[in-house]
């Protein structure tokens, strides 16, 4: 058993002298700390004030942009167009300043907390929503309102959610982004899943749809 151990120590050793890191694999990770190290520190000055450290967000005030299942389905346009752009009628001002090598050493910072594998890709090529806004202002209001406001405003409503009805977050993001978060949820966040027996409140694809194309018309007012 002691031998085995022992083996196993020194296998990693003898394959690492075998096969050692490329220069040009050496220059890219140094190159990636470099970035990361910016991108944190940027974040830092910038950011961490509302979105608080590593980016875990405070109810209320800002959202997480370390959640698991957010960064699995973001891209990094999406990311970087909320950090340039801001969002209109929120606290989250405009940011374009930076300047779009700091913007994106943001994004990598915020990647570098990646835990599930990255859809963005997928989701956002998912249909267009199908749906009656009438039912969806329904769906809306008895379940969605609680957190994010009647008008979908988000904390300006005092709620704990963000404002999902306003242009600045409709403008950036795909159906199938709204239509995963509402299905899967965030983890360690305010925001349940609402699909499913187990779910807050098992809302059927249709549902779900109304609830999308709700927000659309809205948003378009």
């Amino acid at each position: 058993m002691a031998r085995i151990f022992v083996l196993s120590l020194i296998l990693p050793v003898l394959l690492f002298s075998i096969n050692p890191p490329s220069l040009a694999q050496k220059e890219a990770q140094t190159a990636l700390a470099s970035v990361l190290k910016k991108g944190k520190a940027i974040f830092k000055e910038n950011c961490e004030v509302c979105h608080q450290a590593d980016a875990i967000g405070k109810a209320g005030i800002a959202p997480s942009l370390t959640n698991p299942e957010f960064l699995s389905i973001s891209s990094d346009k999406f990311l970087e167009r909320t950090i340039r752009d801001g969002r209109a009628d929120t606290s989250m001002m405009p940011f374009a300043h930076l300047g779009r090598t700091k913007v994106r050493a943001v994004v990598t910072y915020l990647r570098s907390h990646e835990k599930l594998p990255h859809r963005s890709k997928e989701v956002n090529s998912q249909a267009d929503a199908r749906g009656d806004p009438r039912l969806g202002k329904t769906w809306y209001m008895n379940i969605c309102s609680t957190c994010h406001g009647s008008d979908g405003n988000g904390y300006e409503s005092e709620g704990a959610g963000t404002a999902i009805g306003l242009p600045g977050f409709l403008d950036k993001v795909s159906d199938g982004f709204i239509r995963e978060t509402i299905k899967v949820g965030r983890s360690n966040t305010r925001m349940l899943s609402f699909k499913g027996p187990a779910a807050i409140a098992n809302l059927t694809d249709n549902e779900i749809e109304d609830i999308i194309v709700y927000l659309r018309i809205q948003a378009k007012k």
